[in-house]
């Protein structure tokens, strides 16, 4: 099966290229460094003993930074950090430079995985999430490379998909070494589909290990005193939006604009498109419906401006730190959501759309604590909105609520680890 595979990979090939140079029209950034997608690039030349951690991008990145430095505190240990997208990218070496050694990740064809692996020889093969590979996982097999599935998730909606690729699927599960699954409900799909059960550890979700550090507090309360112009405004965020949702986004703003209430009336919103190709489309969309924009790039606000929009890389969780209320997107639209986790840190209210598929279990933990409001039209948006600015009680037990989750729900990333450091002794 894995041959009938790797046959229709080639053919489907020249359509992936294709579909690589369609979408660097858009994101230059993807026409870079292609022959490492090839298993194209210099040898890596160390005597420790190396991890291979993938890291599809950004969101991945960022919720395996804290397991990452934990594995670089090991001086016996050399990280290799791969990503697939060129945001993923910029994200790994802006944050950790040179400590690392980084390039794309192969494509799962047999000739470029034998490539990477003889370039860099890993002792121990990390994935994040849901990001399993046929040709990566049996390569890893065949050369005797634990893998083991970090943080692995899987929505009822991804499952139905692998189930019909039965015949690939349950080979590929039975190639994992081990799978630390962020809850029950995910291990019993990936368990059907074929994983066997020995070797399903339920160990939480490591996105709630994240810490704030002192310098990010204390820049994100800069920002905020800015925006907010020392506390006499109040600060809406709507982060990580998709296609389809700005609209949305921006005609609820206005509504907000439009109240009575002099709370819901000062009200700024910094708005955080997910991907950075849409940064100038959003900001001249914010524009058309007659807001005044800075953007964050400029350090240009000042306050007589409605909008900050979010189009500069790293930066979200400082933008969450300089908000009161916050909407997570990719919930408007069918995308399935994304991390709740974040603004729940700082304690903020939160909103969202009703598709939260890639996030069910963090969505329920939410709404059940009364910490997560779902909605799904622009005045639904603008009403939750309101109620929040106008009600400094309820904005701030909602806030509250979403802290205590995050605080409860730790303890994950010393399970995972525990979990990885069995296959590296």
């Amino acid at each position: 099966m894995r041959f009938i595979y790797t046959i229709i990979f080639y053919c489907l090939l020249p359509f992936v290229l294709v579909r690589l140079l369609w979408r660097s029209v858009a994101a230059p950034a993807y026409a870079k460094r292609w022959a490492e997608r090839f298993g194209f690039f210099p040898k890596l030349v160390t005597t420790k003993k190396v991890v291979w951690l993938h890291t599809v991008s950004v969101g991945e990145f960022l919720a395996a930074l804290p397991m990452i430095r934990r594995l670089m505190a090991d001086e016996g240990l050399q990280l290799v950090i791969t990503t697939t997208t060129p945001t993923g990218s910029e994200r790994v070496r802006a944050t950790l430079g040179d400590s690392v050694f980084h390039v794309y990740a192969p494509y799962d064809l047999p000739d470029a995985l034998a490539r990477f692996i003889k370039r860099v020889k890993p002792s121990l093969y990390l994935v994040m999430e849901t990001e399993l590979w046929p040709n990566t996982l049996a390569a890893c097999a065949r050369k005797n490379i634990p893998a083991i599935l970090v943080n692995g998730r899987l929505s009822e909606k991804s499952a139905r998909g692998y189930a019909r690729f039965a015949a690939l699927t349950k080979p590929m599960l039975q190639n994992l070494s081990c799978a630390a699954i962020q809850n029950s409900t995910d291990a019993a799909r990936f368990i059907a589909l074929g994983l066997p059960e020995q070797k399903a550890i339920v160990t939480g979700n490591i996105k709630f290990d994240l810490s704030l550090s002192d310098d990010l507090r204390n820049q994100a309360a800069l920002l905020k005193s800015q925006l907010s112009n020392d506390g006499q405004r109040l600060v809406l965020i709507a982060a990580s939006t998709h296609q389809g949702e700005d609209e949305i986004i921006l005609d609820a703003f206005a509504q907000v604009r439009a109240s009575e209430s002099s709370a819901a009336k000062s009200a700024v919103l910094i708005l955080v498109p997910r991907h950075p190709e849409r940064f100038d489309r959003v900001g001249q969309l914010c524009s058309s419906k007659g807001f005044s924009v800075a953007r964050r790039s400029e350090r240009n606000w000042d306050l007589q401006n409605d909008i900050l929009l979010g189009n500069t890389m790293g930066e979200l969780m400082l933008m969450f730190g300089a908000s009161d209320i916050a909407f997570v997107g990719g919930s408007l639209v069918p995308n399935g959501g994304h991390n709740f986790i974040e603004p729940a840190a700082w304690g903020l209210p939160l909103l969202s759309g009703p598709h939260l598929f890639n996030f069910a279990e963090v969505a329920r933990l939410l709404g059940d604590a009364g910490a997560l409001t779902t909605v799904n039209s622009a005045p639904a948006l603008a009403d939750e909105f309101i109620r929040l600015l106008v009600d400094e009680s309820s904005r701030s037990s909602v806030g509250g609520a979403a802290l205590q989750v995050a605080l409860d729900n730790r303890g994950a990333l010393d399970k995972t680890l525990v979990v990885i450091k069995k296959y590296l002794e």
